[in-house]
């Protein structure tokens, strides 16, 4: 493969992408890794001259390039070395709306905690495990980072969407969910599953609660850069992409757990990717009746579910929001898993994952073929002891 041929037609078919409004997202995927490697040494030393560079996204973990394209018959010539897929747009949970105005900064003690997080038995786990120094992913809006509530929980992230800037969120939905999982503020605020984990903003998310399958692919190779436990990812779409199927493949391989939502749509017989992976833990969502929550997607591709229904936490300007979505009941599962990490940190993804489909307490009402309900932390540690003995 001429690889600076290829990188000059790659210029051209960028270059019209910008001027023309029928542009598609794509992936470029080289068939063979000593080619894309190839492309990356020129394409380093090039960087600097074209303008058009800063339109290319490098996906190493898949071998790709991601860009916009609206005609790209010159790169035809190189169909031997390469294919093209689709970037799907993909969204946080569309359904996951405010349902409740902002409260003060400072919480009553009863107030401490959600009904989620005493529903899952997160408390009774305290005394043993708060998910000390587990690192977790958040791939979302990015966070609030001057909300007291994570004052003591937020490590080094990174925002994709605007690279310049801090990881600061700009939609709400990512503060929601870090809250869940690890918000820190006993006395004056909120506490989380796990009050001990940290939370690492990795902001794939515009304003709109918008991104690219190729923003998702480089927010896992940052967190398997960055070595973090737990990746959570409370967002999907409906379409299968091969791509960022390869992508969490290596995450997974690398040892890193991740928690999906399984979507809202209310559907009965399948949920969004990626938590139609089997290489994620896929949640959806009850109510306090212990009942699947209307909203949420449910099928046999579920794993688990947990609490998502008027679940209130952590919202920017030092506030706080109740929401629904499979979001939140993923960031419940996300919280948990760093509670059983915390105390046994050589545990594999797939090891997790049957722990956790092990530990849980049925659900109300809820016909299926195969055992499945809800996720319960006290069993869940139970389950996990008695198999280390």
């Amino acid at each position: 493969m001429n690889i600076a041929a290829f990188i000059d037609s790659l210029q051209e078919a960028v270059a019209e992408s910008v001027i023309t409004s029928t542009c598609q997202a794509r992936f470029i995927r080289f068939r063979q890794q000593e080619h894309f490697l190839k492309f990356m040494e020129l394409w380093s030393e090039q960087r600097q001259l074209p303008n058009e560079h800063v339109h290319i996204k490098p996906l190493s973990s898949i071998h790709s390039l991601a860009c916009f394209l609206s005609d790209y018959t010159s790169l035809a010539l190189f169909s031997p070395f390469i294919t093209l897929e689709t970037d799907n747009p993909v969204t946080i949970d569309a359904n996951a709306v405010r349902s409740a105005a902002p409260s003060a900064t400072t919480r009553s003690n009863e107030k401490a905690f959600s009904w989620g997080i005493k529903h899952v038995k997160a408390p009774q786990a305290w005394k043993k495990t708060i998910g000390q120094q587990i690192k977790i992913g958040v791939v979302d809006t990015g966070v609030d980072f001057n909300h007291p509530d994570l004052r003591h929980t937020l490590i080094h992230g990174v925002n994709l969407v605007y690279p310049l800037r801090p990881p600061v969120d700009d939609n709400g939905h990512g503060t929601h969910i870090a809250g869940i999982i690890a918000a820190s503020n006993k006395y004056h605020g909120m506490t989380g599953v796990a009050p001990g984990a940290l939370i690492a903003p990795v902001k794939a998310f515009d304003e709109f609660g918008s991104a690219f399958v190729s923003d998702i692919i480089l927010a896992i190779e940052w967190c398997v850069q960055n070595r973090m436990d737990i990746i959570n990812m409370s967002f999907g779409m409906k379409k299968r992409n091969k791509a960022l199927l390869d992508a969490v493949t290596a995450a997974y391989q690398s040892g890193i757990i991740i928690v999906a939502s399984s979507g809202n749509d209310g559907k009965r017989s399948t949920i969004d990717y990626p938590a139609r992976y089997t290489q994620t833990i896929a949640v959806g969502a009850t109510s306090k009746l212990r009942k699947v929550a209307p909203f949420s997607n449910r099928s046999n591709s579920i794993d688990i579910f947990a609490p998502g229904d008027k679940i209130t936490s952590l919202w920017p300007q030092n506030s706080y929001h109740e929401m629904s979505g499979t979001s939140m009941a993923t960031s419940h599962v996300s919280g948990a898993i760093a509670l059983l990490l915390a105390l046994y940190p050589n545990l594999s993804p797939s090891q997790i994952k049957t722990i956790v489909k092990r530990s849980i307490q049925p659900l109300k009402n809820y016909k299926t073929q195969r055992a499945i309900g809800e996720l319960d932390i006290t069993r869940m540690l139970q389950i996990a002891r008695s198999s280390h003995k």
